[in-house]
C-alpha cells in the first residue's frame, strides 16, 4: 500500500483549485508504475518524491500528468511544498528548498505564517509551530518563438472565430521551462465561450524541440481588482482536456505580460491570472517577473497557497 496526500492547488478554500496527488515516498517505483498510479487518480498532476540526486537539491520529484511525464510544472511544486511543510519534512522558519526537476534545480521561496505566541494557561495549544503560509517557485528565463501554426488553426481549435482576438497583440509560443501557446482574447466572455476541439488541439506542433504542451488563452479585461488576466488552458496532448490552474505556463504569461508593456513596471511583481472559473475551480496564480526592462528578464517566479484536503492509500498489489 503506497500513501499519499490529496491537495488543492493555487487556493486557501478546499474544492477549489487545481487537485494534486502527492506521494511523499517513491522509492522503489518504475517510472511505469508512476505513469499507471496517475491515470488512476486522473488529476492534471501526481508527484512522486525520491532521495535528492544533484548536489544543491533536497529532494528528486518527477511530475506525471494523464498521459506524459513534464520535466517541470507550477501546481505540482507550489502543492508539494505545502505537503512537506504540513508533514514537516520541510522544518517552519526555512527560507528555501530546492527540488530536484526534469529541468534541473528548482528553488522554492517560502512565506510563514508568525507563531502564535505562547499562553501560560494553555502551552501546547498556542506553542504551535507556524505554518506555510505562501510558496514562490522559479523558473527559466523565457524563451520565445513564432508559432508553427497557422492563425486560423489555432483558433479553430479553441473554438472562437477572428471577431474573439485581441486585435494588435500577437499569439505566441512561450517557455520556462515547457512551452505553451498563448492566445489573447477580447474579453472574458470570448474566454468563456472557448470550446476545446481535442482533435484540432492534438494536430497543433510546437516551434520548440518538445511537444506542445497546451494552448492557453486569456483576457485583460479584469475579473476583480488584484487580478491582471482571466484564463484558461487546454491540453489534451497530456490526458488534460481543460486545466483549473497551470502554474508552468503562469510564468511564460507573465514574460508575455511584461514583454508586450501590458502592465505597468509597477506591477511586475504583482501579477495574478485568475484560472478555472469555468470548471468551477476557481484559481489564483501570482506572478513575479524581475526585469532590468520589458524586454531584459532577470528572474522568473510563480506563486501561491495550498490546502490538504485529504489522504489515503494506493493498493499497488492489485496489478
Amino acid at each position: 500500500m503506497i500513501p499519499y496526500l490529496h491537495y488543492d492547488v493555487f487556493t486557501n478554500r478546499p474544492f477549489e483549485g487545481n487537485q494534486l496527488a502527492v506521494f511523499p515516498d517513491a522509492r522503489g517505483m518504475s517510472p511505469e508504475l508512476m505513469q499507471t498510479i496517475t491515470r488512476e487518480m486522473n488529476f492534471s498532476e501526481c508527484t512522486f518524491l525520491l532521495p535528492a540526486e544533484a548536489p544543491g537539491t533536497d529532494v528528486r520529484m518527477r511530475i506525471f500528468t494523464p498521459g506524459a511525464e513534464l520535466p517541470m510544472a507550477g501546481h505540482p511544486t507550489i502543492g508539494t511544498t505545502f505537503a512537506l511543510a504540513d508533514s514537516g519534512v520541510i522544518k517552519p522558519g526555512t527560507e528555501r528548498f530546492t527540488f530536484g526537476l526534469g529541468v534541473g534545480p528548482t528553488p522554492v521561496e517560502l512565506i510563514w505564517h508568525p507563531s502564535a505566541p505562547s499562553a501560560p494557561s494553555a502551552p501546547s495549544a498556542s506553542s504551535a509551530p507556524s505554518a506555510l503560509a505562501f510558496a514562490w517557485m522559479d523558473q527559466r528565463l523565457p524563451e520565445t518563438r513564432k508559432p508553427t501554426a497557422a492563425e486560423a488553426d489555432v483558433l479553430r481549435a479553441i473554438g472562437v472565430d477572428r471577431s474573439a482576438r485581441h486585435e494588435g497583440l500577437p499569439i505566441e509560443e512561450v517557455s520556462c521551462g515547457v512551452p505553451f501557446l498563448y492566445v489573447p482574447l477580447a474579453s472574458r466572455a470570448d474566454v468563456d465561450r472557448a470550446e476545446a476541439d481535442v482533435g484540432a488541439l492534438r494536430q497543433l506542433t510546437s516551434a520548440f524541440d518538445s511537444p506542445l504542451v497546451g494552448v492557453f488563452i486569456f483576457s485583460l479585461e479584469r475579473a476583480g481588482a488584484d487580478v491582471t488576466v482571466y484564463s484558461r488552458m487546454f491540453a489534451p496532448g497530456l490526458g488534460v482536456p481543460e486545466d483549473p490552474a497551470t502554474g508552468g505556463a503562469s510564468g511564460p504569461l507573465g514574460c508575455y505580460l511584461v514583454a508586450h508593456e501590458l502592465v505597468p513596471a509597477a506591477g511586475w511583481l504583482d501579477m495574478v491570472s485568475l484560472q478555472g472559473v469555468r470548471m468551477k475551480r476557481p484559481s489564483r496564480i501570482h506572478m513575479r517577473i524581475h526585469a532590468d526592462s520589458p524586454h531584459v528578464i532577470t528572474r522568473v517566479q510563480v506563486g501561491g497557497q495550498a490546502v490538504k484536503v485529504g489522504e489515503g492509500r494506493i493498493d499497488v498489489g492489485l496489478r
